[in-house]
């Protein structure tokens, strides 16, 4: 937002639209509101199994009323490239339940997968279709979503663009916190097909990769990368004006380019575990400290090396890297049970290595920073205590309740931690000032302070909370440096802690030994200096990575 030189509107959904704070706030910024059909999913009557039809012909389909206007002038017949099957329900209300247009999912099946309804035959029985072709499930209960029209979003987008702004979309039609990208949605293929027919204009669809670290704690940090832009090619309009099959390759076409350009600003891994071990081995193939762009090109040079060593092994890595692996997460359990980052392993490196006279100086600098840190938490105290204290128990509370309801409620959440930190920020902004308000009102009622004194302490306490968090911050800074001096101090951790230095020099060699051997066989991501990280997703678009039979994704 802060270097688009045009105004931003960004893509809401309409269930967040609703909410104060979230939608005034959306409001205020030129959001536009999206109905999102899984906001409306409601568990079916019965219970259905999802059967393939044998032979079964492609349906003749309703195309969405994606453009401008409404009525069934803006119909247009177009055919599927969907897969069709029969659902056979038991004790189910097909006929007052659901109607053609409508999705549903299998709630014991996989509810990631959407069935689209073509036609209802009966209360027991109806035809639905899907992209995916080997489905089957025996019986199960279902959700279905009623059919949403877009045609005053479309209607909005369009206006928006044509007067000049830009649009802001998350394609993958909601948050996640998976460690890749779901499938995007076909709506921005739409929104460029449709502003070129219109208006010829052919609107630049720019990636934007948001890469975050501790995104659910305050003071987390996240890269963020702008990528190539995409087109659409002016040529595929015939095409798309056909509707169809024609219009159906042409948009999955864009999507295509679209998905590997977002691939290219971003670090992506089969799972979880995998993406922890890709960090801990881009520290420790290089030493020094790397500018945001190497670290960003280095993770993602090991996350795409890591996917095509599973390629080439069909899912099972060589000996050496399982070692590699086994060692590289007994590394990383012994950091996070000590409590320190791998930066400070090279700051023991360097206690060990010491002169008498850095001894010394070491014994007179602890004091100082123990020193430090004291005054940092006294000058902290006070405000933490009073004005942020109350507000952050409070926030954890609801943020971890709301994120429980997230979860619940969503197909593609792991954890559900993407929701936590912006609970957190909107109670928060609720909370704060009325608290503030609250003390006021005891200065008020339970003070003999005249008006002037109590006005001076109410206009004072966004200046002692803003204090108390940014002393706070720079507290826990404090204590983590000194984390590995405290360790120090005990017999058990000592031993361990001046043992991590040299596990990490060994681990550094033999990873860079191992890298060395398998680099040559990786191709562009090991010999090439710089990469086209777009065009190298787009070469490798049709590759399968394959799980590794040694990593358990998170669930």
């Amino acid at each position: 937002m802060a270097t688009c030189q045009r105004t931003i509107s960004y893509l809401i959904a309409a269930k967040s639209w609703s909410r104060r704070i979230i939608g005034d706030l959306a409001w205020a910024i030129g959001a536009v509101p999206v109905k999102r059909s899984q906001d409306s999913a409601k568990l079916g009557s019965g219970s259905i199994s999802i059967v393939k039809q044998p032979g079964s012909l492609d349906h003749i389909d309703e195309a969405s009323n994606y453009a401008e206007g409404s009525g069934e002038d803006q119909k247009k017949k177009e055919l599927s490239n969907s897969h069709t099957f029969n659902a056979v329900g038991t004790n189910t209300i097909f006929l007052s339940e659901i109607t053609i247009g409508d999705k549903i999912r299998c709630v014991d099946y996989n509810e990631s997968i959407e069935f689209k309804v073509v036609e209802i035959c009966s209360d027991k029985s109806m035809i639905i279709e899907s992209p995916d072709s080997d489905i089957s499930s025996s019986l199960t209960t279902f959700k279905f979503m009623k059919r949403t029209d877009q045609t005053e979003v479309y209607a909005s987008v369009l206006s928006k663009l044509l007067s000049g702004g830009t649009i802001g979309i998350f394609p993958e039609g909601g948050s996640h916190d998976r460690t890749d990208l779901l499938p995007l949605k076909v709506g921005i293929a739409h929104i460029a097909y449709a502003v070129m027919e219109k208006h010829g204009l052919n609107v630049p669809i720019v990636p934007v990769g948001l890469n975050y670290y501790n995104a659910h704690r305050f003071r987390g940090r996240v890269i963020v990368e702008f990528g190539k832009p995409t087109f659409i090619d002016p040529k595929t309009m015939a095409d798309y004006q056909k509707g169809g099959d024609d219009r159906w390759k042409v948009c999955n076409e864009v999507l295509g380019r679209v998905t590997d350009n977002m691939r290219g600003v971003i670090v992506s891994a089969p799972d979880y575990e995998s993406l922890q071990i890709i960090h801990t081995a881009r520290r420790l193939y290089r030493s020094g400290i790397p500018t945001s762009f190497e670290k960003q090109d280095l993770s993602r040079r090991f996350a795409e090396g890591y996917k095509k060593l599973l390629l080439m092994t069909d899912g099972n890595p060589p000996k050496e890297w399982l070692d590699l692996q086994d060692r590289i997460k007994s590394y990383q359990k012994d950091l996070k049970e000590l409590g320190i980052g791998d930066h400070q392993v090279l700051g023991v490196v360097s206690v060990q290595n010491e002169s008498y006279g850095d001894t010394v100086l070491r014994a007179l600098r602890l004091p100082y920073r123990m020193a430090e840190l004291l005054l940092l938490v006294l000058v902290s105290l006070i405000p933490a205590l009073f004005l942020n204290l109350p507000v952050g128990l409070i926030a954890r509370l609801y943020a971890n309740k709301r994120r429980k309801a997230a979860l619940a409620n969503s197909t593609v959440k792991v954890k559900g931690m993407d929701v936590l930190l912006s609970e957190k920020v909107m109670l928060c902004i609720v909370l704060v000032p009325s608290l503030w308000i609250a003390y006021g009102l005891a200065l008020c009622f339970f003070t003999n302070l005249d008006g002037s004194a109590i006005a001076l302490a109410i206009s004072s306490m966004p200046l002692f909370s803003y204090t108390g968090v940014v002393t706070a911050a720079a507290g826990m800074v404090e204590f983590k440096d000194l984390k590995p001096f405290f360790h120090q101090l005990y017999p058990s951790t000592r031993i361990r802690l001046l043992s991590l230095p040299k596990v990490r020099e060994e681990l550094q060699k033999d990873l860079q030994k191992f890298i060395r051997m398998i680099g040559p066989s990786l191709g562009d991501v090991y010999t090439e200096k710089q990469l086209d990280w777009a065009q190298f997703q787009r070469n490798s678009r049709n590759a399968t990575i394959p799980q590794s039979n040694n990593t358990k994704k998170e669930e």
